[in-house]
Formats: C-alpha cells, sequence, structure tokens
C-alpha cells in the first residue's frame, strides 16, 4: 500500500468515495474535512452532510482547520492512523480568502505560495498513511474571470507540488480511476 497518495478528479468523478475506499474502513482515520460551512447556503450544507453520512462512525472528523493548521495536522498526526484529506481544492479557497491573494496582490500571492510549500513539505513529512483529495480544473476551459483564472493556475501548481511528495497519483474520470503513478 503506498504510503502517500494524491487522488484527483473532476466534478462529481467519485474522487472523495474512491479516496475512502483506499483505507481499510475498520483502521484509525482522521479525517481532514477543509470545507468551511456556510449557515447561509444549505446547497452546501448538504453536501457536507452526505460526505458526513457517508463515513464510518468511528473516524475521527478534523473539521476545516485554518489553512496554516492543515501542515501541522498533517506532520502530527499518529502513525497509527490513516490520514484522508478532502479537499484540497476547498483548502486552497479559504487560504486566497484569508491572504487576501483573490486580487493577485503579490505579497498574498506569497504568503499562499509560502503556505503551498509548507503543505507540501508537511505531506513529505508525514508518518501517517495519507490519502489526499483534489479537484483537477486544468482539463477544463479557461475561465472568464481573474479569480477563476488565479484558482485555476493556483490549484494546478499546488496538485503538482503534491503528486511530486506522492507515491500514488490517481485520477477519477466519470467514476473510473487511472493509476498515474
Amino acid at each position: 500500500m503506498a504510503a502517500r497518495t494524491l487522488v484527483l478528479g473532476g466534478a462529481r468523478s467519485g474522487k472523495s468515495a474512491h479516496a475512502e475506499g483506499l483505507i481499510a474502513r475498520a483502521d484509525p482515520v482522521t479525517y481532514v474535512a477543509t470545507a468551511r460551512r456556510d449557515p447561509d447556503d444549505a446547497e452546501w450544507a448538504e453536501r457536507i452532510a452526505a460526505h458526513v453520512a457517508r463515513r464510518p462512525a468511528h473516524w475521527r472528523t478534523a473539521e476545516a482547520p485554518a489553512p496554516e493548521q492543515l501542515p501541522a495536522v498533517l506532520t502530527g498526526a499518529d502513525p497509527a492512523e490513516s490520514v484522508l484529506v478532502d479537499d484540497i481544492a476547498t483548502w486552497l479557497t479559504g487560504l486566497l480568502d484569508d491572504t487576501g491573494a483573490w486580487d493577485r496582490d503579490p505579497a498574498a500571492l506569497q504568503r499562499t505560495r509560502e503556505h503551498r510549500e509548507r503543505l507540501a513539505e508537511a505531506t513529505r513529512r508525514c508518518g501517517s498513511r495519507l490519502v489526499l483529495v483534489s479537484a483537477e480544473v486544468g482539463l477544463g476551459i479557461v475561465p472568464s474571470t481573474r479569480s477563476g483564472r488565479l484558482f485555476r493556475d493556483e490549484l494546478g501548481a499546488l496538485n503538482a507540488q503534491l503528486a511530486e511528495e506522492c507515491d500514488e497519483v490517481v485520477l477519477l474520470v466519470a467514476g473510473v480511476a487511472l493509476q498515474l503513478r
């Protein structure tokens, strides 16, 4: 079994369910849910609830740690536990929010990239079985907005960094897992 796996996929590709299936359901697992809850968004709450309902009750959940906390979660994980992070794209969204990088301020973008570096380093140093889930957004159209292009570019760069640190990389397309590494 690979020590570090990156599971990529598009919207509704089955990437989260596939990632969950990579970890033995009886094993102790820390599930790091990166999505921030929004009390004014019922549809988002339904999506989160569907993910929660699918997880075994004994899995421990770390709800939306601040972006700067995720590397410490990975490096501080118990080696006897598996860690599943779902997902990197929502982590990056929170990071771009927190650093104020959406307007492409050079200092904010530098802070964002420093956090990306810390996450890649923590992925390398994580002593637990680690499964990372991330969206693959680079296969579609070029976004028409500056923020959309920024997100696509930053996520593509982050996915590439994380893939370098992972033993296994899987791409989900229409529910089919393609082994990239």
